[in-house]
C-alpha cells in the first residue's frame, strides 16, 4: 500500500511511502546481525535471519512479525530454519528459500503456527518470486527455475534456465 518495507543486517525498517520521492521512516523491528530478506502481507511481515560470512549472522530463522501498527511493531513468533534467504509470500503461503536445502512452502493461514506444508530438496534456492497462485519463480545457485505450486505439498518443475545454456 503506501508503506516501504526494507530489510538490512541490523532490522526492518518501515517508511511511510505516501510520496514516494521522499520515503520518511516511521519505525525498525530490530534483530541481532543478520541477512534480513523481508516480504509483507497485510498485517504481517515475515523477515528471515540468517548466519554466513556476507551476513556476519549467527542465527537461522524466520521472525514473523504483526505490523498492524506499523509505529510499533511486534514480534508474533520465532520459527527455526536450515538457513533461509529470500522469500516470497502469496495469499496465505510463503515460499522460503534455503541455501543448499531447497526450498520450503509455508502455510501462514495462522501466523503464530506456521506449518511446512511442502519441500523441495537437492537444489540450492537463494529468492523465490510468486508470479501467480499457480506459478513460482525459483533463483538457484546455477539458473532459473519455474515451477507449478498448484499442489503445495509437491511443487512441480515446469522449465529451467541454467548457467551456460
Amino acid at each position: 500500500k503506501d508503506k516501504l518495507f526494507v530489510g538490512s543486517n541490523a532490522g526492518m525498517y518501515i517508511f511511510d511511502n505516501s510520496k514516494p520521492e521522499a520515503p520518511l521512516l516511521q519505525s525498525v523491528f530490530e534483530h541481532a546481525r543478520a541477512c534480513d530478506p523481508v516480504v509483507v502481507s497485510e498485517n504481517t511481515a515475515y523477515v528471515t535471519l540468517r548466519d554466513g560470512n556476507e551476513c556476519r549472522g549467527f542465527i537461522n530463522q524466520l521472525d514473523v512479525i504483526d505490523i498492524s501498527n506499523v509505529l510499533k511493531p511486534k514480534l508474533i513468533k520465532t520459527y527455526p530454519m536450515k538457513h533461509p534467504h529470500g522469500l516470497s509470500v502469496m495469499g496465505e503461503k510463503v515460499y522460503l528459500a534455503e541455501g543448499k536445502h531447497g526450498f520450503k512452502v509455508l502455510d501462514v493461514k495462522d501466523p503464530s503456527n506456521v506449518k511446512t506444508v511442502g519441500e523441495v530438496a537437492g537444489i540450492h534456492s537463494y529468492d523465490m518470486i510468486s508470479l501467480s497462485k499457480e506459478t513460482l519463480f525459483m533463483i538457484g545457485d546455477d539458473g532459473f527455475y519455474l515451477y507449478d505450486i498448484t499442489n503445495d505439498k509437491s511443487p512441480k518443475l515446469i522449465s529451467s534456465i541454467k548457467k551456460g545454456q
